[in-house]
């Protein structure tokens, strides 16, 4: 019998945001992110959701107040990435720059309550 789900790996972000449908359709926008379990709250509103990005499934629960995030994720193509997070209504954080690290980041916010630090290790 498996001990987690098919395709899970063992640790997974968990993130609060105030809507959790925003930001499905901003990681399905940017990261091409595939929806898995939403779970309705009773009453309105999103109780759990799910999506993977690449590897990882990326949890999340609405509330009310939630209270900032900031998630990193590499992907093959910061510039590119980064253009689409502005396309689906991101806000700048940070442009993509080279840093000492070797990564080619950029920080943008989804609106929602998280930052996305998107980068390319160059």
């Amino acid at each position: 019998m498996a001990w987690k789900p098919d395709g899970y790996t063992s640790v997974s972000p968990y993130l609060y945001v105030r809507d959790a449908e925003r930001t499905l359709a901003f990681l399905q926008a940017v990261f091409g992110a595939e929806r898995l379990r939403v779970i309705p709250r009773p009453g309105g509103g999103v109780m759990h959701a799910e999506a993977r990005i690449d590897d990882t499934v990326v949890m999340m629960g609405e509330v009310a107040e939630a209270p900032d995030s900031q998630v990193h994720v590499y992907v093959p193509d910061v510039l590119a990435a980064f253009e689409r997070a502005k396309a689906a209504g991101g806000t700048v954080v940070q442009p993509p720059e080279r840093a000492a690290d070797g990564d080619h980041r950029g920080g943008i916010t989804d609106g929602n309550g998280t930052v996305w630090w998107i980068s390319t290790q160059e």
